[in-house]
């Protein structure tokens, strides 16, 4: 029994003895899986911070390269660019601003320094006439006028027309028109050859005002229409792709806007000079054709009544 006991007791102990070396198996077998399993999961965290730093880094170093494409498109919208980007249609419409607007400038130049001399010898010109007591000496005093001055001129032509008509009594022409006829005809002509003078570049002034927003109108429409060109081909609408053809119709527009605001306000001012300037013209003339036909002028008391 005691054999048994012991035999059975060995055999217990070595058939227990395994059981600790099965038991941390287990755990083995298991731990090695459990981390397997567990290891995508801790990774991925890893990963994906990974990538949100590689995104971080993306980002902040596309922001800079967008600031930078932003600043070319607006430096595309410049003069410089335009100028460098012109086509023949572009060209065109460019030459034909700059002459418009070259000819107007010097119309208006021109026209503001003659009215400007009229004005301001008008009537110095017309009160020393009248008061000269003798009539060759106010034509001798109006022959030494420039012959820019118009007032003079009209004085010499009426002057000249009553002496020819007092030189040639007895003859048919005096038969045909007698001398206050004679008179007036030579004074409508000289009035209407010093008021054509006047209009002298007014035409080109009026065109220029209406037909310069249209030419910078047409460069915007062309502007425009590359804009779209680069849009399709390119596909895609962003600002470094439409900046220079957009700019390039904004700058044209304010172009042609540029050359016609001068010119408007321009013709308006010298068309109501002209006005005023024609209408002395025009009293200046009666007050001649009245002394060299009659001998007298209409006294300016008597004008003043009925112009009341």
């Amino acid at each position: 029994m005691q054999q048994d006991a012991t035999s059975t007791t060995p055999v217990d102990q070595t058939g227990t003895a395994p059981a600790p070396e099965t038991a941390p198996v287990d755990p083995a077998a298991t731990a090695p899986t459990d981390p397997s399993l567990a290891a995508p999961s801790t990774a991925e965290p890893a990963a994906t911070g990974s990538t949100d730093l590689a995104v971080g880094g993306d980002a902040s170093q596309a922001a800079p390269g967008a600031v930078d494409s932003d600043a070319a498109a607006l430096q595309a919208m410049g003069f410089d660019h335009l100028i460098q980007n012109f086509d023949i249609v572009g060209w065109v419409v460019f030459i034909t601003l700059v002459v418009m607007s070259f000819s107007s400038w010097f119309y208006i130049v021109m026209n503001f320094i003659r009215n400007t001399r009229i004005n301001g010898r008008m009537e110095k010109v017309i009160h020393t006439f009248w008061e000269t007591q003798s009539a060759a000496d106010a034509v001798r005093y109006m022959e030494e006028q420039p012959k820019s001055e118009p007032f003079s001129k009209i004085a010499l032509d009426c002057a000249s027309a009553a002496a020819h008509h007092q030189r040639h009594e007895g003859s048919r022409l005096v038969e045909a028109l007698n001398r206050s006829e004679f008179i007036d005809r030579a004074l409508r002509q000289a009035v209407a050859r010093e008021s054509a003078k006047l209009e002298n570049g007014m035409t080109l002034l009026a065109t220029v005002g209406a037909s310069a927003p249209f030419v910078g109108l047409l460069g915007t429409v062309w502007g425009i229409y590359h804009a779209l060109i680069r849009i399709g081909a390119s596909g895609q609408a962003s600002i470094d792709v439409v900046a220079g053809p957009v700019g390039e119709a904004l700058i044209m527009t304010a172009f042609g806007l540029f050359v016609a605001i001068p010119a408007v306000l321009a013709y308006n001012f010298f068309v109501r000079g002209n006005r005023k300037v024609i209408a002395r013209f025009d009293e200046f003339a009666h007050d001649l054709h009245d002394f060299f036909a009659t001998g007298s002028r209409v006294e300016l008391g008597a004008k003043q009544v009925a112009r009341k």
